[in-house]
């Protein structure tokens, strides 16, 4: 059975959004082809650029809001390192995590659109009458468990190929052979996994803002219609 296009879905989607009668009159005004192919532009930019920006070299390690440190419940180990003089091996350990989720959030784009082709009726409305991070939400209900299942053995290969799991057993076994100390067991791929999972998802909060508030985002001319309209909208409202 041929695979349906991502269009023809979101047209189906969309001949039933325009039959009832709750849409706002912004969204009466526009064709239902318009919509759609706003809708699955704004979607398809998103998700791209925000898997791009996590995936480029230090899309992870220099960005602050993304960034996977050392983990909190072993901070006393990382304490401990940098106390002995080992700061270059907390760093490059670090490091190491984050080149791990740079690595995995390539996957992330055709993952976030296969979600898109699966999107109900409801999903569709609040999408495109939701509030600002509304194309998140869904993607974050409906990709976070795939994405996990992406991302671990990527996550799992690129820290064992850089020695930093093998690292972190014996930092972590040394640690635990002191006296009185509270053990630390940390499943390495499972913490980098789930904090490159909420990266991404960071990223893709952000591109979805750039769409819905900046002009220039709007890479065609549905987007620039559609998502004027909803501009124009929101300035009504506010000007209530």
């Amino acid at each position: 059975m041929k695979k349906i296009s991502l269009m023809y879905c979101l047209s189906l989607i969309l001949c039933t959004v325009y039959a009832q009668n709750n849409i706002p009159g912004w969204l009466q005004n526009l064709t239902q082809g318009e919509v759609g192919n706003a809708l699955k532009d704004a979607l398809k930019v998103g998700a791209t650029r925000a898997s791009e920006k996590a995936s480029a070299r230090d899309g992870f390690y220099k960005n602050p809001l993304v960034f996977i440190p050392f983990p909190n419940e072993a901070k006393v180990v990382k304490e401990q390192l940098i106390k002995i003089g080992k700061k270059d091996r907390v760093d490059t350990f670090e490091k190491s995590l984050n080149r791990a989720a740079e690595d995995a959030s390539r996957k992330a784009a055709n993952i976030f659109i296969d979600a898109i082709l699966k999107m109900t009726l409801q999903d569709a409305k609040n999408i495109l009458i939701g509030g600002d991070s509304a194309a998140t939400a869904y993607l974050r209900k409906t990709s976070t468990t795939p994405l996990y299942e992406a991302f671990l053995p990527i996550v799992q290969k690129s820290l064992e190929s850089v020695g930093a799991a093998q690292q972190w057993k014996n930092i972590t076994e040394m640690y635990n052979k002191i006296p009185l100390v509270k053990k630390v067991d940390t499943d390495l791929p499972a913490y980098t996994t789930r904090l490159a999972i909420k990266g991404i998802f960071i990223y893709m909060a952000q591109e979805e803002q750039k769409i819905r508030k900046n002009p220039n985002a709007r890479t065609t001319p549905d987007m620039q219609k559609v998502f004027g309209a909803m501009d124009g909208k929101n300035n009504n409202s506010s000007n209530q």
